[in-house]
């Protein structure tokens, strides 16, 4: 019997919006990916929604001047978005706009084989080399931090550093503050023209994979009001 795809929309701790898409586990992965697109196209507040790709490869929404990311890892769909930010030109690379996600499965053990090629000497010693969950942790916190800083080039080990990996808090405002409190937030940067650039990163668990976030805290947030 098919199963069914979930939506899942919240407004995540640090006041970004997240839409998620899980389910229909029993559909092959290829056309799985085609229809959890559709499913988050057909989920726009007020009209059906299209994606574009910039040059870079950096998704848009047609019509929208809000930045998102987006992310999959299996039968996982996650896009993350910033309020609308019309005096930016989202092809390329600000404050304002910096927003990256990325997701794994927290149980990825073949993290542990390439930790070497994305983690930098530095990272290498801070991370347990036999820890997958933390691996895969510090992967997608490299590939948030990648997709935030929109930029073409760059290495991975050398260009983007992790300075420290966040707590892993929970998906949405409403939570345990005895399980969670203090959320504490991660840092990352990113050398951009010459420059580091630093980042907030943040992270919680889903359906069995670690999600990141990466952003600027300069960039638009939506409030407790309005997601």
């Amino acid at each position: 019997m098919d199963t069914e795809f979930i939506y899942w929309r919240h407004r995540t701790v640090p006041g970004i919006k997240v839409e998620e898409v899980c389910g229909a586990e029993d559909r092959p992965l290829k056309l799985w990916l085609e229809m959890a697109y559709q499913v988050y196209c057909e989920n726009g507040k007020e009209v059906y929604r299209e994606i574009g790709h910039y040059p870079s490869g950096a998704p848009f929404l047609m019509g929208d001047s809000s930045r998102i990311s987006i992310t999959h890892a299996g039968r996982f769909l996650a896009v993350a978005t910033l309020p609308p930010t019309p005096e930016v030109d989202l092809a390329g690379f600000s404050q304002r706009a910096a927003l990256g996600i990325d997701a794994e499965r927290a149980d990825r053990e073949q993290v542990l084989k390439v930790r070497d090629r994305f983690l930098n000497a530095r990272e290498l010693e801070m991370i347990d080399k036999e820890d997958v969950f933390a691996n895969v942790h510090a992967w997608t916190a490299k590939e948030a931090l990648y997709k935030a800083a929109l930029q073409s080039g760059l290495d991975i080990r050398e260009h983007i550093e992790i300075v420290s990996l966040p707590k892993i808090g929970p998906a949405v405002p409403v939570y345990d503050h005895a399980e969670f409190d203090p959320i504490c937030p991660g840092e990352g940067r990113v050398k951009i023209n010459g420059e580091w650039e630093p980042f907030v990163l943040y992270s919680y668990e889903s359906e069995g994979n670690i999600v990141t976030l990466a952003y600027s805290r300069r960039c638009a947030k939506f409030s407790k009001e309005n997601n």
